[in-house]
This record gives structure tokens, C-alpha cells and sequence, in this order.
């Protein structure tokens, strides 16, 4: 490796936005919920997982999950989750990343509302998320 591709690739990493952009991330928008769906834009993930939308509130604590869909290691693009349950206009949703440890089976998604199993993914003790309002 050259000098030059090794001075590159050292301030990429280096680079506080870029190193903050190679570990697990959510990305989405408000959006319309018509269709029964919910996206993200990107989601970044360590290991396999789940992108999990749970409702949430004002005091932006997670509650039921309302949606859910399998995710890969590496980064995905526009990751679409099937509402379970109804969601209104003016709603707010938490777009989550979960992992898939300590169930049962692997590629079933065994999580419950405070449950060990497929649990939320935390880095430095916060949840890897973000919140939409539905349209």
C-alpha cells in the first residue's frame, strides 16, 4: 500500500462522522403508513438481526412492536417491515435494531416486550435507533 492510499484510508477512519457511520445505525424519514409498511433508508448492523418498530411516545420509550423484518451484517438499503396492528397518521415509531441472540431458533424473530431473546442492539448503553412519525 502507498503512502498516499495509507494516509486515505487513515483519515477515514479517523474521520469522527465516518468511524460513527461503520457501527450499527438506523436511517429512516416520516412517512406515510398507508400501504401497511414501514421503511428505513439504511440500516447498518454488526451481525444478523431484525429491524423492530415498536410504538412509542413523547416520553420515547419503546412499547409494543408493531412491525418487524430480517437484516443482514453490513449495511442494507431500504429495509421494509409489514405492520402487524393498525398505525394512524400522527403516530410515532421507533425503527430499532435487535439482534438475533439467545432464542430458540435462528431466522425466527422471538423477541417480546422486555424480553432477553432477539434483544435491541445497544452501543454504549443506547439503544441503535430512531424516530419516525407516521403520515
Amino acid at each position: 500500500m502507498t503512502r498516499i492510499a495509507q494516509a486515505v484510508l487513515a483519515a477515514i477512519i479517523l474521520t469522527p462522522g465516518i468511524a460513527q457511520a461503520m457501527g450499527p445505525s438506523v436511517t429512516a424519514s416520516d412517512q406515510s403508513v398507508a400501504n401497511g409498511i414501514v421503511s428505513a433508508a439504511e440500516i447498518s448492523a454488526d451481525s444478523n438481526g431484525w429491524l423492530v418498530v415498536h410504538r412509542t411516545g413523547a416520553d420515547m420509550k419503546p412499547g409494543p412492536v408493531v412491525a418487524h423484518a430480517p437484516i443482514r451484517a453490513g449495511a442494507t438499503t431500504d429495509v421494509a417491515a409489514i405492520l402487524t396492528e393498525e398505525v394512524a397518521p400522527g403516530e410515532m415509531l421507533m425503527l430499532m435494531v435487535h439482534g438475533e441472540d439467545g432464542g430458540m431458533q435462528a431466522g425466527i424473530f422471538e423477541y417480546t416486550l422486555g424480553a432477553k431473546e432477539d434483544g435491541p442492539v445497544r452501543v454504549d448503553g443506547a439503544l441503535v435507533m430512531t424516530v419516525i412519525t407516521a403520515q
